[in-house]
């Protein structure tokens, strides 16, 4: 109970209740993981989006996972890193995390897989993202039985394994 896990891997293959999408504000896929999880989830995924009239940054919204192997989509959207200050960007992507924490409990959700938000071209530094994400992780872990954190990346990964060993 409240394991938390770093894996390198595409996060559209994974078998969990939900998985997290690094989504932007419309909702309505983009690229990177957003694009990812859209095409693989199929056009049902982009029609429900519609109707939730897009999201803020820092919060979360849900859907069904229609093709997926995973049974939601929690879809949040991070910062874009230059358009704030250091602390503003680090409160806004902890809200991400939190936000979707939050539906998955709401949903009785037991298993979720987070994508590195706003690492890619949202430009956070990946170091200091992957704190984020498994800091905060860590505060919750005893609401759900896996908490995982899948690195698309080589290098995130690398950075992942001298910082955070222990949930390799």
């Amino acid at each position: 109970m409240g394991k938390i896990k770093i894996i390198k891997g595409d996060i559209t293959r994974l078998n969990y209740d939900a998985i997290v999408n690094a989504a932007n504000s419309s909702l309505l896929g983009g690229g990177g993981v957003d694009g990812a999880i859209h095409y693989a989830a199929g056009p049902e995924l982009l029609s429900e989006c519609r109707t939730l009239h897009g999201c803020r940054t820092g919060e979360a919204k849900i859907t069904k996972g229609y093709k997926l192997p995973a049974r939601f989509v929690i879809h949040t959207v991070g910062p874009v890193y230059d358009e704030y200050t250091p602390d503003e960007a680090e409160k806004l992507l902890t809200s991400c995390y939190e936000n979707s924490l939050k539906l998955a409990k709401e949903n009785g959700l037991k298993t979720i897989a987070f994508p590195l938000i706003s690492a890619g071209v949202y430009g956070y530094p990946k170091l200091e993202a992957i704190k984020v994400a498994v800091e905060t992780m860590k505060l919750h872990r005893y609401d759900f039985d896996e908490l995982t954190l899948v690195l698309f990346g080589e290098r995130e990964f690398g950075i992942a394994k001298e910082k955070y060993s222990e949930f390799l």
